[in-house]
């Protein structure tokens, strides 16, 4: 009867005509017909489908975490000051937190006279007022799939098959073995998004991971849902991670433009539109019992993840810069009908707010870099401001670890993403909205914020018990809970000064703020020449600067606000009490300013990024270019051939949109070395910041520093080829311009500047160094600049009399010739820093990267933070000013720098002003 059928209802069709057919059809209901063997699996898919992500009603009823690690104690965390996230991240309470069985049982006071617990099993941890505060959530990483230290076999993240490849999951490429999971937790982040790369348009789909070790350790156990890897039937309670990226980056690594990458978007979602109308299709007929051609369930593997978004299952993450594409992307969620989670990067994003409004279904979150900028012509407008102007406007911001901190590890690490919202809170973000942007935010964002970002009943036991205040400068675990697990068996962590633990004062920032939207993101930014006297009151501190040292200068029997006269050609005409400082000569027309606990520090110095070389880090034609390196290619004789040496000062950039800020926020000089991929790089140069050109008075304060090179692994030759080539420019024959450079070294009247991180090379080139002067019979300048693992090394170094630059100050292991780092507090007592300074090794703070050149004065501030004082102000001054002047041999007459609300090293604090004796001039910030 059933093959009649299957002919005869297909000929009655065409016999009678549709009316007829479908007459017949709900006449007998087909009943008649036995359902295909598939329609059992394909009603549960069916079923599957009309499931929504979402947690039950008494999730937070339950007693033990699915993440719940056996054994584990209970803890009784006493006398806290708690940050809940709760409140729109404005409820802060004093109690206690009871964590049992990998969540948060309990939050109160006095927890302890009514608990349940049987004591053998319970630690009690008493913080005596310390904050609390969740684990830091982290919206985005690269950790497991470019796991630390960086080695070219286990990349993972950069797949180039195909322009579009929604079907690629990091969890199949995930490594358990990561340097920067316990790192990260030692910055208080405890919970983490892994996404692909931005290589093409759809990059794959990214997991929500935990970085604790756990028992299993699978990629799958650090899955903060456990086991949520799918299959397309299987029905989950979980969000997925699907990363698009749209703009330059996917059209230069496929040599396309914006146009391909929206195409490439458009053609992929409307593929997945077919086969979503398809299945719906199906699922109606199947479920009215329509067998006749059902056919089976319409699915395919390698699109399914786009079809779950269009579902509305899961969360959509796009890295963009431009406002152009920001625009893009929210045409493309109203087109397609699908919500967009997170906009990363998002560079331009503060100038569109209501655009963004626009998106379906509901605004993006926005994840955002501090102050990272300008490496790209995308990201040219970045503002420091975004995070104030988007919450403004009512959007939910994000703080990410800037390269090597989220986009980790490509440039900050991401052990210091609470950095990024300390730095978003200086510039205005309010301080409820910055702490969120780190823990409640991303939590929600991510659509796990049931389970982290919150200290509430139920939640999972994430949390951080900080040193200081979470948004003050250099704040620290003092030990980090995850599924409740404490993850320091000894943290080196003290509490700092009863100051440290209130919240801190930020400067003003409104007028910046406005004027970041009112010039379209480009604001002028040139200081105000001072033509009449200055006289600034109420100088809490004078810091001066002599040739090796800083001091600060200290009235005799005047303890109170001191007054400084200055003239406008930059000399101080008076330095004293009120009273001494105040005659009607040194007053009459002055500009009097109050600095309300201000303070007049040495300006800093720049040293190991490339500022002033370029303007556009990955533009070709707004830098200075590389320099050719002799041992790769044969340099032109027309240049001078193999034994030229390149001179920095010829290809400075002057007036840069980075140079000028580094000035703004105290760094008035840089040492600049042509930028070079390999072993040579040149001669570097000293220059104003704040110069608008070369020929400006001033403007290059030497011509010849320093001669610089590199040896590490990095390059494609040998450390031994490496050395050979060190070896020979300094005992061989002279030859040429490098002949002429390098016997100024063995001379000893020109620093040579090594770039070296490895002690295994470190040690190579102090032997070296010996062996030329045991040569030469002379004493020649080195100084190594990088240094991650000098520290090894600091006795050795000492007796030597080699200085070390550190770039950065806080360590990372991101390649084989860093890895052995010295991380300091929570895991270890000493750092870098106090090790080599331990040892009589002159020590200097660099930067890498132009965009972090204005973070100086924080740097410093942070090395003397984590040493519990071991290190002075003074001394952190130094590190940054005049013990890098001793190792370059730069002796020019120091700038001064201008802080109101504090001193150069105080978050609390902002420069308004350089006072310039050897530039002749005063210039004003505000």
């Amino acid at each position: 009867m059933h093959r009649i059928l299957t002919w005869a209802l297909p000929a009655l069709l065409i016999f009678f005509g549709t009316p007829v057919f479908v007459s017949v059809k709900k006449a007998i209901h087909l009943k008649i017909l036995e359902p295909p063997v598939h329609v059992s699996s394909g009603l549960s898919k069916c079923a599957a489908l009309r499931e929504k992500v979402a947690y039950t009603e008494t999730f937070h009823d339950r007693t033990h975490s699915d993440r719940f690690a056996a054994g584990a104690k209970s803890v009784l965390i006493k006398r806290a000051r708690i940050w809940t996230g709760d409140k729109n991240g404005t409820e802060i309470m004093r109690g206690d937190i009871l964590l049992e069985n990998g969540i948060i049982r309990r939050v109160g006071r006095s927890l302890d006279a009514s608990l349940d617990v049987d004591a053998s099993s319970l630690t009690v941890l008493d913080v005596d007022d310390a904050w609390v505060t969740p684990g830091l959530v982290d919206i985005q990483s690269h950790r497991g799939i470019l796991p630390t230290p960086t080695l070219k076999t286990v990349l993972e993240d950069h797949p180039l098959d195909e322009f579009v490849q929604p079907w690629l999951r990091i969890i199949d490429g995930l490594s358990t073995h990561d340097d920067s999971y316990l790192l990260s937790i030692a910055g208080g982040t405890t919970t983490t998004l892994v996404l692909p790369d931005s290589a093409g348009a759809i990059g794959g789909q990214g997991y929500v991971i935990k970085l604790r070790d756990t028992v299993d350790r699978s990629p799958s156990s650090m899955l903060l849902e456990p086991y949520e890897v799918r299959s397309p039937s299987k029905t989950s309670s979980t969000w997925r991670h699907i990363k698009h990226t749209c703009g330059e980056h996917p059209s230069k690594v496929y040599n396309g433009t914006r146009m391909d990458t929206m195409w490439a978007l458009r053609q992929a979602y409307a593929r997945a539109r077919t086969i979503l109308q398809k299945q719906d299709d199906y699922c109606e007929r199947a479920t009215s019992g329509v067998w006749y051609g059902l056919g089976e369930f319409p699915e395919e593997l390698r699109w399914e993840a786009l079809v779950d978004v269009l579902r509305g299952r899961a969360k959509v993450h796009v890295n963009c810069h431009r406002a152009a594409d920001l625009e893009n992307i929210v045409q493309l969620s109203r087109e397609f009908q699908f919500p967009i989670a997170v906009l990363h990067h998002a560079s331009e994003a503060y100038l569109i707010p209501s655009e963004l409004k626009r998106a379906f279904g509901a605004p993006p979150a926005l994840a955002l870099f501090a102050v990272n900028s300008r490496e790209t012509a995308e990201a040219y407008r970045a503002s420091e401001f975004a995070p104030r102007i988007l919450s403004a406007n009512g959007l939910s911001v994000l703080m990410k670890a800037s390269p090597p901190t989220s986009d980790h590890p490509e440039g900050l690490n991401g052990r210091y993403l609470l950095y990024e919202a300390q730095q978003a809170f200086f510039y205005g973000l309010p301080a409820n909205l910055a702490l969120a942007s780190v823990t409640s935010r991303p939590a929600e964002a991510l659509g796990v914020g049931h389970r982290v970002g919150y200290i509430k009943r139920g939640w999972d036991a994430d949390l951080v018990v900080w040193d200081s205040h979470p948004l003050a400068l250099g704040a620290t675990p003092s030990q980090v809970f995850i599924d409740g697990v404490p993850q320091f068996y000894r943290p080196y962590t003290k509490r700092k000064h009863d100051n440290f633990k209130k919240l801190p004062k930020t400067p003003n920032f409104d007028k910046e703020a406005s004027d970041a939207i009112l010039y379209d993101g480009l604001p002028p930014l040139l200081p105000k020449k001072v033509t009449k006297p200055l006289v600034l009151i109420n100088v809490t501190s004078v810091y001066s600067a002599s040739s090796s040292t800083i001091k600060q200068q200290i009235l005799p029997n005047h303890s109170g606000p001191q007054v400084v006269v200055v003239a406008p050609d930059g000399d101080i005409v008076c330095h004293g009490s009120h009273d001494s400082c105040s005659t009607e000569t040194l007053l009459n027309g002055a500009t009097v300013i109050d600095l309300e606990g201000g303070s007049i520090s040495p300006g800093l110095i720049s040293v190991g990024s490339p500022l002033g070389s370029n303007t556009i880090d990955f533009e070709t034609s707004t830098s200075d270019g590389m320099s050719i390196d002799p041992l790769l290619k044969p340099v032109p004789q027309v240049i001078g051939g193999d034994f030229t040496v390149p001179q920095a000062v010829d290809g400075l950039s002057f007036g840069t949109r980075d140079a000028i800020l580094a000035y703004r926020a105290g760094v008035t000089s840089s040492i600049t070395a042509p930028t070079h991929e390999e072993f040579y790089s040149g001669i570097s140069a000293h220059f104003s910041t704040g110069a608008l050109h070369k020929m400006e008075d001033g403007a290059v304060l030497k011509e010849i520093v320093a001669i610089h090179v590199s040896i590490g692994h990095s390059s494609r030759l040998s450390i031994s080829a490496q050395m050979a080539a060190l070896r020979s420019l300094l005992l061989g024959p002279a030859r040429g311009a490098a002949g002429h450079w390098f016997h100024r070294i063995t001379e000893g009247d020109l620093p040579l500047v090594i770039e070296a991180h490895s002690a295994d090379v470190i040690a190579s080139l102090i032997i070296l160094k010996r062996e030329t002067e045991a040569e030469t019979k002379k004493s020649i300048k080195m100084t190594i600049m990088g240094g991650t693992e000098a520290y090894v090394l600091a006795q050795e170094l000492a007796e030597e009399n080699i200085g070390v630059i550190l770039v950065s100050s806080r360590p990372f292991p991101l390649y084989w010739d860093n890895r052995r780092i010295l991380p300091g507090p929570p895991l270890t007592n000493d750092t870098s820093i106090t090790q080599l300074l331990s040892h009589g090794v002159t020590v200097g703070v660099g930067v890498g990267r132009k965009p972090f050149v204005r973070n100086l004065r924080f740097d410093l501030a942070w090395a003397a933070l984590e040493t519990e004082g071991r290190i002075s102000k003074e001394e952190a001054l130094a590190m940054g000013s005049v013990n890098i002047q001793h190792l370059l041999g730069v002796h020019s007459e120091v700038d001064l720098v201008i802080t109101h609300g504090g001193d150069l090293l105080e978050l609390g604090s902002r420069v308004i002003g350089v006072i310039s004796p050897r530039r002749k001039m005063v210039h004003l910030t505000i």
